[in-house]
């Protein structure tokens, strides 16, 4: 679909616990993001986006495999946490193809600026994973000064060393990816992640180095932030992204990368879901509906929006297939390739789509407008297009339905391993976090 010829490049974006609503371009109460909603004007957004899981780890495996993470027993932590250092069965096998090592077999240069969260050395880790180079934190939240994690862990790799930085993670993020663009871009093609901690809690701004000493080892943050806060570590990321966007442009390659800009699940504490209830760690739709932005000026038109449904692991599919790469036979893939509603946002087709968690014991399936969804033993049927908050519970007024939908739940769930019982569901919550359908 390149009008170039040549193969293009890529550069995922992903923010880590966004909110649907915390964008400009999805309607949000607070400007704070303009870069990204000039890359929306510039090329498609998507209305219809979802999390493999409404929690980190899990959704990067799929997002990096391309495939269901309930495959993989790493991915049914939800989320891996510090605890799994030294353990080699929670994590990404190192044999297991992604989308970063087809590419770079197939001669990109690969790099990872940012959130790795797959896993710990020496078992795991991005350079065993496909990525040439990689630079950010291993493992999940961290400060974003100290660099150190909710244990008070220091966390902050380069090309699988541990290194000590002076800087604000966000900004040290976005300078790695600058850089890497800068000295690689017009002689290889190229696949960058870009992985942001932003705006994952501790909740700090470029002006709260004091804020860190004060938590110190207590990152997971309670009784800190505030919605200025947040909305300004948005600002900064969204300020981030414009460096990068400037980088490609310097280098003369914007015209035929492909960038793509999403969440790995849906927001937490001060982030914004509208109109959706839910947040991180549910599957209502305030936990997987996620914001989805691709531009590509070679071949997406701008000012496009689709209703499409897409998840994370549709674009390990579709960048393989956008560079002629084959995804390896032995492991096929789950997700779709995106290219037709990148050429047309119209030509959007019908699927089904499935999730489970181990917390609450939680299952979801949609399919069209339809989400049948299961918490603690309760199921629920929702008409998306009627009532987007999943409010008006229509199990007992379309028991057919009902059926029909648990019916395909069941079998998709029959292909998949079930999930192994020592698989551990911690999160920490504030108040409010959670929410429940009525």
């Amino acid at each position: 679909m390149n009008k170039q010829g040549t193969r293009p490049n890529f550069v995922f974006i992903v923010a880590d616990d966004l909110g649907y609503a915390d964008l400009g371009c999805y309607d949000a109460r607070a400007q704070a993001t303009p870069v990204l909603d000039g890359l929306a004007a510039e090329g498609l957004r998507f209305t219809d986006a979802y999390s493999n899981s409404p929690v980190c780890s899990p959704t990067r495996f799929a997002m990096i495999t391309g495939r269901y993470q309930y495959r993989l027993r790493g991915a049914a932590e939800e989320p891996i946490n510090g605890s799994a250092r030294g353990n080699a069965n929670l994590g990404l096998p190192p044999e297991h193809p992604t989308f970063p090592s087809l590419l770079r077999d197939a001669g990109y240069v690969t790099a990872l600026s940012g959130k790795w969260h797959l896993g710990f050395p020496p078992h795991f880790g991005p350079l065993k994973s496909g990525y040439a180079e990689a630079f950010g934190p291993l493992g999940g939240g961290v400060d974003y000064f100290t660099h150190c994690d909710r244990g008070g862990v220091h966390d902050l790799f380069e090309n699988g060393k541990e290194v000590e930085r002076i800087g604000y993670v966000t900004d040290l993020i976005t300078d790695h990816a600058a850089a890497f663009i800068a000295r690689t871009a017009g002689k290889s093609p190229f696949a960058l992640s870009v992985h942001y901690t932003a705006p994952h809690w501790p909740w700090e701004t470029r002006d709260d180095a004091d804020e860190a000493k004060r938590i110190h080892k207590a990152i997971h943050h309670p009784d800190g932030g505030s919605i200025r806060i947040y909305q300004t570590m948005l600002n900064h990321m969204d300020e981030g992204i414009g460096k990068i966007l400037d980088a490609l442009d310097g280098a003369g390659v914007r015209e035929n990368t492909l960038v793509v800009f999403t969440s790995d699940n849906g927001g937490e504490r001060f982030s914004d879901t509208w109109p959706f209830v839910g947040a991180k760690m549910d599957l209502l739709e305030g936990g997987i509906r996620v914001p989805q932005i691709a531009c590509w000026p070679a071949a997406v038109s701008a000012g496009g929006v689709t209703t499409q449904i897409s998840i994370t692991m549709d674009w390990a599919a579709t960048f393989l297939a956008a560079a002629g790469v084959a995804p390896h036979p032995e492991y096929p893939l789950d997700g779709m390739d995106l290219a037709p509603v990148l050429r047309d946002p119209a030509a959007t087709v019908d699927r089904e789509l499935f999730w489970r968690m181990k917390f609450r014991n939680q299952t979801a399936t949609r399919v069209g407008n339809w989400k049948y969804l299961t918490i603690e033993g309760y199921e629920f049927l929702f008409d998306l297009a009627k009532d987007a908050r999943e409010r008006a519970n229509l199990a007992k007024r379309f028991p057919d339905q009902l059926a029909a939908l648990r019916a395909r739940y069941e079998a998709w769930s029959a292909t998949m391993p079930p999930i192994p019982a020592d698989a551990k569901a911690s999160i920490l919550f504030g108040p409010g976090e959670m929410a429940k359908p009525s």
